[in-house]
């Protein structure tokens, strides 16, 4: 049942601002892309404006009234899902709109209801590139990007989304409205609050728009397909290419023969890459200027490392069409997995070096837990984000498994810790994983963590039970 408090704001804020400006939830609104949380709230809200955005948080704030910013809803930790119907939604969707572009400064300004892949295409109209790449960037929005500090696939060279940003604006939940659109490189004037937002997963405000880098567009890509012998090969390849090719090694992806089973049991469409099966691929781009002979390059760089035995095969794509080819292998990866019904689906972090023996001890410690159990492995090898993830057998529903989950989750997560990792890379921790940051969290991190939480939202109106249990 919806509170009376509940009630009281959505009658109070269509009286300010119109009924319109609160919607019941749309069908992609009321589960994650998982199917592992229902959202409860009953309502959204959907401002046009910062100062809607300001207007509505005051409002739920002086009710004590709970909320959840929504933003393309493709987070896969349950951030975006409301635990009961005592929440609203506030949705970014229609705060869609470019404030500004500057092609000398080589920045975007954008609102954050924005889609990914539109922030992409307006960049690319200044002949820039907006590197920030995700499987879901067709839908996800820049606002949730933002905070959740997303990865994608160009980590290795351009950083998560934080290091994308130059300037925020944001609402806090009070309804103050920060005004950090700026785009300086360098701003030495105090505390970073345009990071401390970042990343903190709607727990402390809501950005409604940010300052965006662009970067040059590369008028030479190259994409390669990889045979290694094990992930030990493939660390030493990428070292190897690093000192070849700089900062012009754009991704570099880990790919398991699991994996391509899994998308032939999936029923995708794609080529083999290699005619002999082999237990491990990676995914290489490389992009810069035809001017240094990139391509060239490249492949005279494999040719060496083939015949050191570090690289068993290659592919190199010889045309657009066939680069995509090999780009829609490892994107359709997590949908695949999503097929077949993981029983976990992890998101770990270690140092690059501890990649081998984490995937080893962790996949001998699932076989411990039953020998029936398989695991597909794959990821951004190149940041030391690895996708570990656990299924049942062929043609067995995973629900049969779930007695384990608990024991698998557990065992991966303690594996990279003791690893010197994360237990979550770049998903954020949402409600998933927040009991898992209380276990491994740095007790001061976490002290300095509901310190900030308590002096931005005292009421605690904002996202409670993301990231701080106690909240």
């Amino acid at each position: 049942m919806i509170s009376e408090l509940t009630k009281l704001a959505e009658l109070q804020i269509t009286q300010k601002l119109g009924p319109n400006i609160i919607d019941d939830l749309s069908q992609t609104q009321r589960s994650e892309p998982r199917g592992n949380y229902i959202n409860y709230a009953m309502k959204v809200i959907r401002p046009k404006t910062k100062e809607e955005v300001s207007l509505v948080l005051s409002i739920l704030n002086e009710l004590c009234v709970k909320v959840i910013p929504y933003c393309g809803g493709t987070g896969l930790v349950g951030g975006q899902m409301a635990p009961s119907s005592d929440f609203l939604l506030l949705s970014l969707d229609r705060m869609n709109s470019i404030r500004g572009i500057s092609a000398q400064d080589g920045t975007l300004t954008v609102e954050s209801g924005m889609i990914l892949s539109n922030v992409q295409n307006e960049a690319k109209k200044i002949n820039r590139v907006f590197p920030l790449s995700l499987a879901s960037e067709g839908s996800c929005q820049i606002g949730g990007n933002l905070a959740t500090n997303a990865g994608g696939i160009n980590v290795i060279k351009f950083g998560n989304a934080r290091n994308l940003c130059l300037g925020i604006e944001a609402v806090l939940a009070d309804g103050t409205i920060y005004n950090g659109l700026g785009s300086l490189i360098k701003d030495n004037t105090g505390y970073d609050l345009k990071n401390l937002l970042i990343g903190s997963e709607g727990t402390l405000g809501i950005i409604t728009a940010a300052t965006l880098k662009t970067f040059p567009l590369p008028d030479e890509t190259v994409v390669s397909m990889l045979k290694v012998q094990n992930p030990t090969d493939a660390i030493i390849l990428l070292r190897e290419l690093e000192k070849t090719l700089g900062d012009q090694l754009q991704a570099f992806e880990l790919i398991s023969q699991k994996g391509l089973e899994f998308l032939k049991r999936g029923g995708f469409k794609f080529k083999p890459p290699f005619t002999d099966v082999g237990d491990w691929m990676v995914l290489v781009e490389v992009a810069g200027s035809k001017s240094i002979r990139l391509k060239s390059i490249f492949e005279n760089a494999l040719y060496e490392l083939m015949n050191r035995n570090i690289i068993n095969d290659a592919i190199i794509a010889e045309s657009d069409l066939q680069a995509k080819a090999l780009w829609y292998i490892r994107e359709s990866m997590p949908e695949a997995n999503r097929l077949i019904g993981a029983i976990c689906s992890s998101d770990i972090s270690v140092p690059i070096s501890n990649i081998p023996n984490f995937i080893c001890t962790a996949s001998k410690g699932v076989k411990k837990l039953s020998s029936q159990l398989q695991v597909n492995c794959f990821g951004h090898l190149g940041d030391g984000n690895i996708h570990f993830n656990v299924f049942p057998p062929f043609n067995r529903d995973k629900r049969e498994f779930w007695s384990l989950r608990e024991d698998v989750t557990n065992l991966i997560h303690e594996n990279a810790v003791k690893m010197n990792g994360s237990f979550s890379a770049e998903h954020g921790v949402g409600r998933l994983k927040v009991k898992d940051l209380q276990k491994y969290g740095d007790n001061g991190k976490l002290t300095i963590m509901r310190a900030v939480k308590g002096a931005l939202d005292p009421n605690h109106i904002l996202n409670p039970g993301v990231l701080l249990t106690d909240y």
